[in-house]
């Protein structure tokens, strides 16, 4: 009497750039903006800590103001008043300030 009815199947669908373009988008300013950056922040801070000198006056992550007396390969003796050496590790180190900073304060 009555006669099933089947539905054709449908074609299935291929994925093409357009299905992976946000992604794409996204991943570019994520690189563009964070990735980027922070890649060249830390080869700025490894050419600083690889070009440090006796002498050379610097504030650590702590916020100490000092003098570089003495490098070694992980540690760096650090005068922060007259008489008064400080251990830190090298990589605690974050800024290089220009000569006499110290003596203004």
């Amino acid at each position: 009497m009555i006669s099933l009815a089947h539905a054709q199947a449908a074609a299935p669908a291929t994925p093409g750039l357009t299905d992976f373009l946000p992604l794409i988008i996204i991943f570019i300013l994520f690189w563009f903006m964070l990735i980027r950056p922070q890649m060249k922040r830390a080869k700025e801070q490894k050419k600083m800590l690889s070009e440090l000198a006796k002498g050379d006056e610097v504030v650590t992550a702590s916020g100490q103001l000092g003098r570089v007396t003495k490098i070694g390969d992980n540690y760096v003796a650090l005068e922060i008043a007259d008489g008064v050496v400080t251990h830190m590790q090298k990589q605690s180190i974050q800024t290089l300030l220009p000569k006499g900073t110290i003596k203004g304060l």
